[in-house]
């Protein structure tokens, strides 16, 4: 199901598109074409589209990569004993998925490519071994690094300067045609779910492109809208924000629900839609929809896993999946915080009161909270750095989920995707920030005075130094820092831009001295009190308990430091309490931060636990650990994860709003009736359909518990916010 005939007012029929009908059919007046154009300068001035000579040399490298496979397959069915006419007619094809398929691929960007091989052709050997040494003997391939156990097998590498992702399928057929048809359902026959996954890349794409009013529009906006999560720090499928398909899903069903909007007011409508979203309730393009060939599809109903999906954003092709589970509750709220900063600047823009550029100023992570979380990722040379960083990146949201889990969320971890690099190592070294911030709205009570996140962090580096292809230099290292203590690698100037001070209005100079006196632990004139340390604490007032993360707080993981040219004093996440900082009376430690500290503002110095390393110790390797290869995990592509990573994290099921609905509930997805609870309020009434819907009401699987288990329903308020 994608689009259909419905009927409109007057001789008119309106050409649906998605589940419900559209909130406006309203095309552009002269403003909104202006302000396209200008949209579109800004995104060619800023570098999106990739110039002539680059398109041909993609299009030349594809052409080379496609007789190499052709001659691969040609090789093994001579090799297996074929006749010399099942040798001539072998053959294999190159499909490409993403954002190339997609056509908003920009300069320097990856190619992800889709093989499609014979049945007797498999992945395993043939194309993880055979052709993995082919590949390696081509002075045109460099960086070739294979990942056979990611959740979507991959091998990645570079032809000729330009960055390959090429995955494997092997479709039940003895001869792949050259005209081969992936959108037909028999292309899944036979195969098995890493193949479906693979095949599913390109049927995705082109589902997409099928689902979509103007695929013109629909480019446009969502190279916009990439820009903008880029530069507002929310583009990582790894990291637990969104990649590019599901950026793409997004404005795909904008463009549905505004189906004669030009780009300008498609974005402006993206963030008026996605600032009023309910999650979890679903983004989807089309139904759901069972298929005799027996694959899971996305279905809270059924699947308890489904329930726990914060964020769902369903995929259109056969099986549908939710394309984003590794959307957290603390990335979802910097999303949804994004989601109203680029509302609000595009209200501003409608007005004339601001141009595109302000849309897409940088976000500036550093300043936005008092403390950090430092990961380095430390490895002998730039090789072993690349194949550890993709390992230890894969499992960075597990430290977000992990945080999450240990302070029942009330501490809210917020991953920043950008990489940062000490040049002034003399090895490989990689650094990735996470900003820390205790809940809005918190309030801080008896027993909840402390969270110690130091048997969280140990957690998470044991699982990291686990790997199966760990070698000797690969360490990491988790380091609690201050704002004022972030180091200058981040800065691009090399230093760290002035913050502006804000003036204070006399006649609130009284109130506004009350306030810092209160947030601003730095303030001279604050009254000091005596730093306790955990132990003093929990001793003196017992019904004041520190809140631990379940494991251990001594390291179960190997000790990496070693004393190495790379390597540093360990620094580990200590207590987060809410008392100011003073010299620690716990030996061994300094001070730990303060939970009044978590709200975003201000700064001091740093107060992590640093637990100098004695002489004595004998350096330990991961040898003696137990091995844990990439297989169920999230991969170094950022693929989503197979793994109990949600039974890890022990997220409690998300409660499906619903309301009292009159009639049966329909057996399959479709757009909600007059009699469900509305789903648009509050505003726009002269653009919205009297019924328009963008969600649907599912059917309770049988036997689930009624009350336990709400129905979901879409409910959307479209009220701009100021």
């Amino acid at each position: 199901m994608g689009s259909s005939e419905v009927g409109s007012t007057g001789a008119h029929t309106l050409k649906q598109y998605g589940v419900t009908k559209p909130i406006s059919v309203a095309g552009p007046t002269e403003t909104d074409l202006q302000r396209t154009a200008e949209l579109e300068k800004f995104l060619v001035e800023a570098g999106l589209y990739e110039s002539t000579e680059e398109a041909a040399r993609r299009e030349e490298v594809l052409g080379q990569l496609d007789l190499i496979v052709k001659s691969w397959v040609k090789q093994l069915t001579s090799q297996r004993g074929y006749t010399d006419q099942m040798v001539e007619e072998a053959n294999a094809v190159l499909f490409t998925f993403g954002s190339y398929r997609l056509g908003v691929n920009g300069r320097g960007a990856d190619i992800d490519t889709l093989c499609i091989g014979p049945s007797y052709v498999n992945r395993e050997e043939d194309f993880f071994i055979i052709l993995h040494e082919i590949l390696s003997e081509r002075e045109e391939v460099t960086e070739l690094q294979p990942v056979p156990d990611a959740h979507v097998p991959v091998m990645k590498f570079k032809f000729n300067g330009i960055s390959i992702d090429l995955l494997y399928a092997s479709v039940s057929l003895l001869v792949v045609p050259e005209d081969l048809d992936i959108s037909h359902g028999s292309v899944l026959y036979n195969v098995d779910e890493p193949t479906v996954r693979s095949l599913n890349g390109c049927r995705v794409a082109d589902q997409i492109l099928r689902l979509v009013p103007n695929v013109e529009n629909f480019r446009t906006t969502l190279r916009c809208l990439k820009l903008w999560a880029k530069r507002r720090g929310v583009y990582s499928n790894v990291t637990g924000f969104l990649g590019g398909v599901n950026w793409a899903l997004l404005v795909a069903r904008v463009c549905q629900l505004y189906p004669n909007a030009v780009s300008s007011m498609l974005v402006s409508r993206f963030f008026r839609v996605y600032t009023q979203w309910r999650w979890p309730n679903p983004v989807m393009l089309c139904a759901i929809e069972e298929d005799e060939l027996g694959f899971p599809v996305w279905d809270p109903r059924k699947n308890p896993r489904d329930r726990t999906h914060q964020m769902p954003i369903i995929t259109p092709a056969y099986p549908c999946m939710n394309s984003s589970y590794n959307v957290s509750t603390s990335t979802l709220r910097v999303m949804n915080e994004q989601f109203q900063f680029g509302n609000r600047i595009c209200e501003e823009i409608e007005l004339n009161k601001a141009s595109w550029n302000a849309l897409f100023e940088p976000y500036h992570f550093f300043e936005s909270y008092k403390n950090y979380l430092q990961v380095d990722i430390i490895a002998t040379d730039s090789d072993d750095l690349r194949i550890w960083k993709g390992w230890v990146e894969s499992r960075l949201r597990q430290l977000t989920l992990k945080i999450e889990r240990d302070t029942s969320g009330m501490l809210q971890c917020h991953p920043y995707p950008s990489e940062y690099i000490d040049n002034s190592r003399r090895c490989g070294h990689s650094a990735f920030f996470m900003g820390l911030q205790r809940t809005q709205g918190l309030r801080i009570q008896e027993g909840q005075q402390q969270f110690d996140i130091r048997g969280t962090v140990d957690e998470f580096k044991h699982s990291v130094n686990m790997y199966m292809f760990w070698k000797p230099g690969m360490e990491i290292h988790v380091s609690h820092v201050r704002r004022k203590q972030i180091p200058s690698f981040v800065f691009p100037e090399g230093y760290r831009r002035p913050r502006p001070s804000k003036p204070i209005n006399p006649q609130n100079s009284e109130k506004a001295n009350t306030v810092e006196d209160e947030h601003d632990h730095g303030s001279s004139e604050r009254k000091p009190k005596r730093k306790m340390s955990v132990e003093d604490d929990m001793k003196s007032s017992p019904g004041k308990r520190a809140f631990v993360s379940p494991t251990q707080l001594k390291s179960a993981s190997p000790d990496l430091s070693n004393g190495s040219p790379c390597s540093k004093p360990e620094v580990l996440c200590g207590v987060i309490d809410g008392t100011p900082p003073s010299v620690s009376s716990s030996p061994g430690w300094q001070t730990p931060m303060a939970l009044s500290d978590l709200d975003g503002s201000g700064g001091r110095s740093s107060t992590a636990y640093v637990k100098p390393k004695k002489s004595s110790e004998a350096p330990s390797g991961p040898s003696d650990q137990p091995v844990r290869s990439l297989k169920d995990s999230s991969d170094v592509n950022g693929n989503a994860s197979s793994s109990n990573d949600m039974e890890d994290a022990n997220l409690e099921p998300v409660v499906y709003k619903c309301s009292t609905a009159t009639e049966p509930i329909p057996d399959k997805v479709e757009g909600l009736n007059q009699e469900s609870e509305p789903v648009l309020q509050n505003g726009l009434v002269d653009e919205l359909e009297k019924n328009a819907a963008l969600g649907a009401v599912m059917k309770l699987h049988e036997g689930v518990n009624t009350e336990s288990v709400q129905k979901p329903v879409m409910r959307l308020s479209l009220t701009t916010t100021a």
